[in-house]
């Protein structure tokens, strides 16, 4: 039969379940509205934001306050940039992780019951494929290499939370990550340099992809459609640029059949590009 360990605490299946959401809102000001009726739609605990697009005094707290969600760690950027993580959980900020050599405001870490949360929004590159052409791609592979020394480091420790990182990490790794594997392979978000690179993260920090752990490798996934698109829908030319992963520690805790991408959130009014991908754990602690 199922044994319990004597320690394990008995709560309720509703108070060990903890839901969380990551969300390239591309100017949480413009949508906030949207988010706080996907909060309280889906019942979202825990709220990974990236490109919040405001500083920290201009962040519309009080609207998350008021939707129960009064825990809130900001890293923010005039116009550009910024991140934000927003819980209806006590959270404990912690120290950022060095990944950015520009000290942009696109990372945001916090402990939240018994796990380390890592929000991240990983530099877009542009548009030349080239680090000595462009700078702007030269930071992102900087970005990414500096990801697989810090989480090849802690997954070294011998005692760490169960870590999650959650973000828009803009890269698509796997071929049926982007519409096509062909035609974007010299494209930024999905040429070799970028996939391989992020592979070495996900391997070095022994992390979960939870996407890939759920969906075979031969099913689409996207979690962005470009603006360009006259119709996202119809032409369907997406990519997987928005990821959680689960470090070996928090692998066992994540419910992988909960993973899911909320498509419909491209459509409607003044959407953003990227839609939220939510995923549930049992509580660590």
């Amino acid at each position: 039969g199922w044994y319990r360990h004597p320690s394990t605490p008995v709560l309720p299946d509703t108070m060990n379940r903890l839901s969380l959401a990551t969300w390239n809102i591309n100017s949480v000001r413009l949508r906030i509205d949207r988010v706080i009726a996907f909060l309280m739609r889906e019942k979202v605990d825990v709220l990974c934001l990236q490109e919040i697009k405001c500083l920290e005094d201009q962040f519309p707290r009080k609207a998350f306050e008021a939707a129960g969600y009064r825990h809130i760690h900001l890293s923010g950027q005039k116009g550009m940039h910024g991140v934000a993580i927003v819980s209806k959980l006590p959270i404990e900020a912690l120290e950022t992780p060095g990944l950015c050599r520009h000290g942009h405001a696109r990372c945001a870490a916090v402990t939240v019951a018994g796990f380390e949360v890592q929000n991240l929004y990983v530099p877009a590159g542009a548009d030349i494929p080239d680090p000595e052409l462009n700078e702007k791609f030269a930071h992102k592979l900087d970005f990414v290499e500096r990801m697989r020394e810090v989480y090849a480091a802690r997954a070294a420790k011998r005692s760490a939370l169960p870590l999650l990182v959650a973000g828009d990490i803009n890269i698509a790794p796997e071929e049926n990550d982007v519409w096509s594997h062909r035609q974007l392979l010299n494209v930024v978000s999905h040429t070799p340099v970028e996939t391989d690179g992020l592979k070495r993260v996900l391997a070095e920090g022994k992390f979960t992809d939870i996407a890939r752990a759920k969906h075979k490798p031969d099913e689409k996934l996207y979690t962005w459609w470009s603006y360009r698109a006259a119709d996202w829908r119809l032409s369907n030319r997406g990519r997987r640029l928005d990821h959680w992963w689960a470090d070996k520690r928090a692998t066992p805790l994540v419910d992988i059949g909960s993973y899911r991408i909320h498509t419909e959130e491209r459509g409607g009014d003044r959407p953003s590009d990227h839609v939220p991908v939510t995923v549930t754990v049992t509580a660590a602690a």
